[in-house]
């Protein structure tokens, strides 16, 4: 008699609810992983939407500088001050280091055999502040025509800081007696919905173009004032700094102490922050970051630029790299202003264009900017702007949108 027991036969039951357990739980991941797809989709749809339709609206930037301020109007300014303090603070210049032998080439040498008439006033060299002088610098050059008998914009060029030897400063001088100052709506600045204009120079005062410039900050970032042609477009702010033309052909920068809206004798004001420069003194608290620009305040050197008043009421265009509002402040003092405000600031914004000919030809950029053509304003652009011209009798009141 066999006693062994025949061999157990393995529990297919336990092994069945086994795998089935297994299957439940990955059927439980799967969804909570679909789940949580959706949700991101669902987070993430208006954001791409909103970032799509903004690319693909017309535009006269670069698809990267588009996306750095889509990312600012839409609660990412923090992310995008935080690395551009971090790039900015890396590629800071270090104080000394050697220094230039040549300047960068501006403007054009006037023929010997043109003399000015006696009466039209020519400003003084800029004094250069380090020595050597190098060739050229400080010295006044023309641009473009005559306008009565001698050019009504001269450039220059000068070392701007001795304990930052190779820091360049591009300076223009405006005479206002031979020309008029413009200022033109962008596509998208100011944000205000009144007419905008051609979005660029009008073609019909080209033949008379001599220069145009960048503005100030958006009205997001600098909540300045507006106001062209009787029409106000944002409502002036007092105590603002002011670019002022006047139906008499005069132009002004002031602290702005008048009411919201300009009055009839004003053809434009443009305002961008508290005055840089006030009676030939820069602004007592230019140490104070956040009054200068929310994206950087003053605390980083960038390219900054800014437009000041001389004492006979001749517009002075400053702009250079790797400065701080005060450093820009000083500039435009050593070139003589009075008074300044400071316009944008950023690599991608700084543009002062001169034209060799009328209607807009041979345009050459005084400012080195690697991100905007030289014939930026000659097409729509989407930033307000400002443009000069030779003065004529019928336009002495208004820059018209033709």
């Amino acid at each position: 008699m066999d006693l062994r027991f025949p061999p157990s036969e393995p529990l297919a039951e336990p092994a069945a609810d086994l795998r089935r357990v297994r299957r439940l739980r990955q059927r439980r991941r799967l969804r909570i992983r679909r789940i949580g797809l959706l949700v991101v989709v669902a987070v993430l749809a208006p954001v791409l939407y909103s970032y799509t339709a903004t690319m693909l609206k017309p535009s006269s930037l670069p698809l990267g500088v588009r996306s750095v301020e889509w990312l600012r109007a839409h609660r990412a300014a923090w992310l995008v001050n935080d690395t551009e303090r971090i790039y900015y603070s890396w590629t800071a210049p270090k104080p000394g280091g050697p220094a230039l032998r040549t300047l960068p080439s501006v403007g054009k040498v006037a023929p010997l055999h043109v003399a000015a008439p006696a009466r039209a006033y020519r400003p003084a060299r800029v004094s250069p502040l380090m020595a050597p002088k190098l060739a050229g610098e400080g010295v006044w050059r023309a641009t473009g025509s005559s306008v009565g008998g001698a050019p009504p914009v001269l450039v220059t060029t000068f070392r701007s800081d001795p304990a930052y030897p190779r820091l360049v400063a591009y300076v223009a001088w405006l005479d206002h007696t031979r020309t008029q100052l413009g200022l033109y709506p962008g596509r998208y600045e100011p944000p205000s919905s009144l007419p905008r204009g051609p979005l660029e120079v009008p073609s019909g005062e080209r033949w008379r173009l001599l220069a145009t410039f960048n503005s100030g900050f958006t009205y997001r970032d600098g909540h300045g004032g507006f106001a062209l042609n009787g029409r106000v477009y944002e409502p002036l702010v007092p105590g603002m700094g002011t670019v002022v033309a006047y139906k008499s052909g005069r132009v002004d920068v002031v602290a702005w102490h008048g009411g919201r809206s300009p009055g009839p004798g004003v053809v434009l004001a443009r305002q961008n922050l508290p005055l840089i420069v006030d009676g030939g003194r820069p602004n007592p608290s230019l140490s104070d970051g956040p009054s200068w620009g929310a994206t950087l305040g003053n605390a980083i050197r960038v390219w900054r630029s800014g437009l000041g008043i001389d004492r006979r009421g001749n517009l002075i265009y400053a702009a250079a790299d790797y400065q701080t509002v005060g450093s820009l402040a000083a500039i435009l003092i050593h070139a003589g202003a009075v008074r300044a405000l400071e316009l944008d600031i950023n690599a991608e914004w700084p543009s002062f264009i001169t034209y060799g000919r009328g209607g807009g030809r041979d345009p050459a950029k005084l400012v080195p900017n690697t991100q905007q053509s030289a014939t930026r304003y000659l097409v729509p652009d989407d930033r307000d702007f400002f443009a000069l011209y030779r003065r004529v009798p019928a336009g002495a009141k208004a820059v018209p949108f033709r």
